[in-house]
């Protein structure tokens, strides 16, 4: 796996959009002081989901964009590609070729992209967990890091070491399974509260069940004595009606 190709356009001072195509044998960029060469590592860095602006050496997210000059006007977004060699599969995707593309616009959008395919920058990460490529992989070490890693304590030092032995993937999922974990203790102990709380309910509902029921047993010997009583009343109606009408043929 090795850079195959860097594509730039509106990321700090590339106003326009260049692309280099980084062969095997290229061992350096060399140009006078300001000729932007930090801004290439900038880019790979952003690119590869650098999150903070003063690791790219400005205040906020927006002053990566090209901010403009007497001569050209500001851009509106600064998008950066990287494309890898994969065909020793490194990286656990089927594709000879990889391409990882992020881009962001003056309005606060932005978006990752794999081989064109939108997709969250967690996704980058974990493709580049373990190959020292990240944005905190020892592949890229600006000016001062190495005193700062070497100054630092030894449990500092100990994650890039462990980031080149290849074991950060696996402590990752270690973390991420425990929280995994905690997060079901935590809905077991809710699950608990509610039963425990249901639980407390079924006596009072029990009692309703039973005053219910009682009530329909009651309400269909209502209903049964209600059609007993229109049932003797139309009787009733029908024998005075019979004798009404005797009584009318009498008089006539």
């Amino acid at each position: 796996m090795f850079l195959k190709r860097l594509e730039i356009q509106g990321f700090k001072s590339f106003s326009e959009k260049i692309k280099l195509d980084l062969k095997k044998e290229i061992t350096a960029i060399v140009g006078p002081n300001g000729s932007g060469k930090s801004n290439i590592s900038d880019a790979i860095r952003w690119v590869l989901g650098e999150q903070s602006a003063k690791t790219l050496r400005g205040e906020k997210m927006e002053d990566i964009i090209f901010a403009g000059t007497k001569n050209r006007k500001p851009l509106g977004f600064a998008e950066v590609s990287i494309t890898l060699d994969n065909t020793d599969k490194k990286l656990n995707l089927d594709y000879s070729e990889i391409t990882i593309t992020r881009k962001v616009f003056r309005s606060g959008e932005s978006g990752y992209y794999i081989n064109k395919t939108p997709c969250r920058l967690k996704d980058i990460h974990e493709l580049f967990m373990d190959t020292g490529i990240g944005k905190e992989g020892y592949a890229i070490i600006g000016q001062g890091k190495i005193d700062a890693i070497l100054n630092n304590k030894s449990e500092e030092r100990r994650a890039i070491f462990e980031e080149a032995v290849g074991i950060i993937k696996f402590k990752n999922r270690k973390i991420q399974a425990e929280n995994k974990l905690e997060e079901v203790r935590k809905n077991l102990i809710r699950t608990n509260d509610i039963i425990s709380e249901l639980e407390n309910q079924i006596a009072p509902l029990k009692i309703q069940k039973e005053k219910a029921n009682k009530f329909l047993k009651f309400e269909n010997e209502l209903k049964l004595i209600k059609v007993n009583l229109f049932k003797i009343d139309y009787e009733n109606f029908e024998k005075n009606i019979k004798e009404i009408e005797k009584n009318i043929e009498i008089l006539n």
